[in-house]
């Protein structure tokens, strides 16, 4: 029996979760959140929980996968994927339907493609690497991986070594008979709007206490190159912290790595389209068209 999930994409600072919560209202539904830094406690405004988007005509909408791990710990694809089934299956037990809704493609493709991740035991099969220095471990990241966009990796060994693995392990997929049917809605904008968006966003966070909530963290014990490797906000925030860029030189590299956050999430959803994933691109103000899609979607 094949269950009926409805997703959710576009780039950040869009407006993917008002229009998710929007529809989950009309249509019953729950949403599971596909967002890789939204899962952390503490990290509330800098990865732009915005809860109170979740209320809509004064009731909350259930959500899923947010909020729920320290900052201390690890979350991954692997992680995403156990905890993404559990979450449906309740949903779907509940006659309720599903909302993917989310910017991390990499969860999303994983999801939609219906990969079974092998778990990867990390401290035994690290240990094949014990007599390999950090720059042969160096070169054969960069050879499994030459687009890595986090060079945390490459600093620090035991990163290396997990980033070794996990690559390996995305090669060791194992394609499963799917049991979902879905329907993927693209939310989009013109390339300016969304500029203005992000910036205007990224104002009011660091305004209203994005700053103080990268400080509580290092005062909670998060190390600060661990909050370097949350990346965005993070990284820029913890470098400001330390002294190593002033206000405006912080604000100025963030709203850049920003934008360029949301080119890459789009190359992604392209690539998606690329390997057989149809996208439905709407508009943010086109509800009627969701609408019209999801009942003729759910309806089938």
């Amino acid at each position: 029996m094949s269950h009926k999930l409805i997703v959710i994409i576009g780039p950040t600072a869009v407006g993917k979760t008002r229009f998710a919560v929007r529809l989950a209202n009309e249509f019953n539904g729950e949403i599971i959140s596909a967002d890789s830094r939204q899962v952390y406690k503490l990290m509330d405004i800098g990865t732009g929980k915005d809860l109170n988007e979740y209320f809509f005509d004064g009731k909350c909408i259930p959500y899923h996968l947010i909020d729920f791990v320290s900052p201390r710990d690890e979350y991954n694809l692997f992680r995403f994927v156990k905890d993404f089934n559990e979450e449906f299956n309740k949903i779907c037990m509940a006659d309720k339907v599903p909302f993917l809704v989310g910017g991390t493609a990499m969860y999303i493709n994983a999801i939609l493609k219906n990969y079974e991740l092998p778990e990867t035991d990390f401290s035994s099969a690290g240990k094949k690497f014990v007599d390999k220095s950090d720059d042969e471990l160096r070169e054969l990241l960069l050879s499994k991986k030459n687009n890595l966009h986090n060079t945390t990796d490459l600093l620090d060994r035991k990163r290396l070594i997990k980033a070794i693995l996990l690559t390996d392990q995305k090669n060791m997929q194992i394609p499963v008979i799917p049991k979902i049917e879905y329907l993927v809605i693209g939310i989009t904008d013109e390339r300016d709007n969304l500029k203005k968006k992000i910036d205007q966003r990224l104002k009011f966070r660091l305004q209203n206490g994005m700053i103080e909530e990268a400080r509580k963290l290092i005062e909670s014990g998060v190390d600060i190159e661990k909050l370097k490797f949350f990346g965005l906000e993070y990284k820029y925030l913890a470098e400001f912290l330390e002294g190593k860029l002033n206000y405006n030189d912080m604000y100025q590299k963030l709203r850049s790595a920003i934008t360029g956050f949301a080119k890459r999430q789009m190359t992604w959803f392209r690539k998606m389209e690329r390997e057989g994933i149809r996208i439905e691109w709407l508009r943010n103000d086109e509800y009627e068209k969701a609408r019209n899609l999801i009942n003729n979607f759910l309806s089938r």
